[in-house]
């Protein structure tokens, strides 16, 4: 799915009402917009800050990166034997293919084609019944079929219009709608590598409760559950992809890596709040 970045509202603060439901709506699309990169930085980045490696999305959701997230059993006690299973903003599957079984038929949509490939990778490998869309959600909504269960993991703050997008996800569900999110804008962390390497303050929300906020002015009426999300282990084999990613992510060139390393090394790794939602759709 592309970046709540790329699409960021021009100017920072949206006019009142700009997504037709309410003050929350708005001020969530704000705080997103005021992520924007600097338009200097982002032309100097010798690589996309946006694209994301599958190799760390194939792990995020119990593939060797420590307890699998509620989000899989929430979704399993909604899904019939056989049922079907649509994966929005899926990235490599990691919040679907574990639900095989009970689940027998897998949708994932994603704006990234590596991610999509990725996906079809390991569903081949499993044997799994897979369809995928790319493109972003809900744009592609009209060509996606409804499901018992529609999970979305990790993608509420790369989407400035979020009652449009959980509408969306609820029109797809029979049975119910399941989304992961952390606490806060998953990029606030990076905030003191940001302002060491550019000189810049960043933004500290917007936060999951006001996602919860969102939604309830839209009327959807989640429920809702914290655990804490293991931080990635920096001297594990996937330290290196952390690494890059995060170097990719400051918009730096490959020969700041090793300063980008020793700041994350010098720094503790500590486990990070995540909120599970849930409602029916």
């Amino acid at each position: 799915m592309r970046s709540m970045h790329e699409v960021a509202l021009a100017g920072g603060q949206p006019t009142r009402g700009r997504y037709g439901v309410g003050v929350r709506a708005d001020e969530w699309a704000a705080e997103l917009a005021a992520w924007a990169i600097d338009p200097d930085i982002l032309a100097a980045a010798p690589e996309s800050p946006y694209t994301l490696p599958p190799e760390l999305f194939r792990a995020h959701h119990g593939h060797g990166s420590g307890p699998p997230s509620p989000l899989l059993d929430l979704a399993r006690e909604a899904l019939p034997a056989g049922g079907s299973v649509l994966d929005v903003g899926a990235g490599a599957g990691a919040s679907s293919l574990p639900l095989v079984p009970p689940a027998a038929r897998l949708v994932a949509v994603d704006g990234q084609p590596s991610m999509l490939a990725e996906v079809v990778r390991l569903a081949t490998e499993r044997g799994v019944d897979l369809m995928t869309h790319h493109g972003r959600w809900p744009d592609v909504a009209g060509e996606v079929e409804t499901c018992d269960v529609v999970v979305c993991g990790h993608v509420f703050y790369n989407v400035p219009d979020l009652p449009a997008f959980a509408a969306a996800l609820t029109a797809h569900a029979r049975h119910r709608v399941v989304a992961e999110l952390h606490d806060t804008h998953p990029w606030v962390d990076l905030g003191p590598l940001w302002t060491h390497f550019h000189g810049q303050p960043r933004p500290a929300g917007p936060t999951a409760d006001l996602a919860v906020a969102v939604l309830s002015e839209a009327g959807i009426s989640p429920s809702s559950l914290e655990w804490e999300r293991p931080a990635p282990d920096l001297a594990g084999p996937l330290g290196p992809a952390y690494i890059s990613f995060t170097r990719r992510r400051l918009c730096l060139p490959a020969d700041r890596e090793p300063e980008v390393a020793a700041l994350l090394l010098a720094r503790p790794q500590v486990p990070r709040r995540t909120h599970v939602l849930w409602w029916d759709g």
